[in-house]
């Protein structure tokens, strides 16, 4: 069976379409898409990262928001999360364009599931 597979990150930011801009010029990531709420998605041609506007004021941490995993068969990986001491992963309530199901690791850490992946090959 093949391993999953880190194919995205999500940062939270104060200013994502600076960081997009930084990440474009000194890393040549490509923008995949972006919304109307200030968010950009960009890739690498493998791996998709996440540009999140952080709406919380003063000093509240940004960084790390989710990770997500591509996965061969979305409805094994979630049978075998169940076997873990972890909250099974949920059905994403919004449609998406890229992960399914959403979960958390045993120190509270988000991560996405997805089997069609992240708009990258």
């Amino acid at each position: 069976m093949p391993r999953p597979r880190i194919r995205h990150l999500a940062l939270y930011a104060r200013n994502p379409t600076e960081l997009a801009r930084f990440y474009g010029e000194r890393f040549g990531m490509e923008v995949l898409a972006s919304d109307k709420e200030g968010n950009h998605f960009l890739h690498d041609g493998y791996l998709t990262l996440a540009l999140l506007k952080l709406d919380m004021r003063g000093e509240a941490p940004v960084g790390m928001n989710h990770f997500g995993f591509q996965v061969d068969d979305i409805g094994r990986t979630c049978a075998e999360l169940a076997d873990e001491n972890v909250e099974p992963p949920q059905q994403r309530a919004t449609p998406r364009p890229y992960a399914e199901f959403r979960a958390i690791d045993p120190e509270g850490n988000w991560f996405d599931l997805s089997e069609h992946g992240y708009g990258v090959d």
